[in-house]
């Protein structure tokens, strides 16, 4: 089967650009793309999918200790609300 695509002109410059060929340009895009959608696009410490109960319960876990300059985010939050 042969596709027949219409590159636009500044697509054939970027590819001129890279010292490629617009046809290993495109692909090179589209390689991209494709790797970049596989990619997880939240990371879990810990093996499947992320249920909501998970994602709470990793949140407040992460949440502990966490300080900013020896203040806890607690603070901050409540820091606002005495203005």
């Amino acid at each position: 089967m042969t596709i027949t695509v219409s590159v636009p002109d500044q697509l054939v410059e970027q590819a001129a650009q890279q010292g490629l060929s617009p046809e290993a340009y495109v692909d090179q895009l589209f390689q991209q793309e494709l790797k970049r959608r596989r990619e997880p696009k939240w990371t879990r410490f810990g093996p499947g999918p992320l249920t909501p109960q998970e994602a709470g319960r990793d949140l407040r876990r992460l949440r502990q200790g966490v300080k900013l300059g020896g203040l806890k985010l607690k603070d901050l939050v409540h820091a606002g609300h005495k203005y």
